[in-house]
């Protein structure tokens, strides 16, 4: 779950000296996921795009190591940590293996996060590598498609090795964000993280 502790203890940034803010590509508007789109538009994440108190690095591992387009994947019996321990797989919905692939992609996420400095990661949910708080447990398409509790590869891979990572639906701890690169900006109490929202908490039984 999203730590707020944490991006509370942020430093407080300058034109100077900008947050280094890692997303997935997708969230910032490049048209690279699995369909050639850009999934929609996310206001939460895009919003951020517009402060010169950040600078942003963009990166897709989907796209690093399997394309635009590409088939769809997900991961098969465990979470992304799984996957990073060699307990888990991710395959696409025909079947293909592209377990290696993705820890490809995830070992160049971190190389990035730590060339870059990055100070924080904001992630696309669900997704096989970049999901930080619920991924699909096994294929998506199957018709009693289920969700589980976890994060993606990449995602745990940076978490792994000491990056706060939160997800663009992590609402309150967006609004917390924004007030550390805005000095004008006005938290909204009512935002919650998404572990925090009904759906999380019926569907998991929280």
């Amino acid at each position: 779950m999203a730590d707020k502790g944490l991006i509370e203890q942020i430093r407080k940034p300058s034109k100077e000296n900008p947050l280094r803010i890692l997303m997935s590509s997708c969230l910032t508007g490049l048209k690279c996921g699995y369909d050639g789109s850009s999934y929609g538009e996310y206001p939460s994440a895009l919003k951020l795009l517009k402060y010169n108190t950040v600078k942003i690095v963009r990166f897709c591992p989907e796209e690093f190591s399997f394309g635009t387009p590409r088939e769809m994947c997900d991961i098969h019996g465990g979470t992304g940590l799984d996957v990073l321990n060699g307990n888990a797989k991710v395959l696409t919905e025909s079947g293909i293996d592209w377990t290696e692939g993705m820890i490809r992609a995830s070992e160049k996420m971190l190389e990035i996060a730590m060339n870059e400095k990055v100070e924080i990661a904001i992630m696309m949910d669900t997704s096989a590598a970049c999901g930080s708080q619920v991924i699909y447990d096994g294929n998506r398409f199957d018709e009693n498609k289920k969700y589980q509790i976890g994060m993606g590869v990449c995602a745990a891979q940076l978490k792994k090795n000491g990056f706060i990572v939160i997800s663009q639906r992590d609402f309150a701890s967006l609004e917390v964000l924004y007030s550390k690169i805005d000095d004008n900006y006005q938290i909204d109490k009512q935002k919650v993280d998404h572990n925090e929202t009904e759906w999380y908490k019926s569907y998991f039984r929280k």
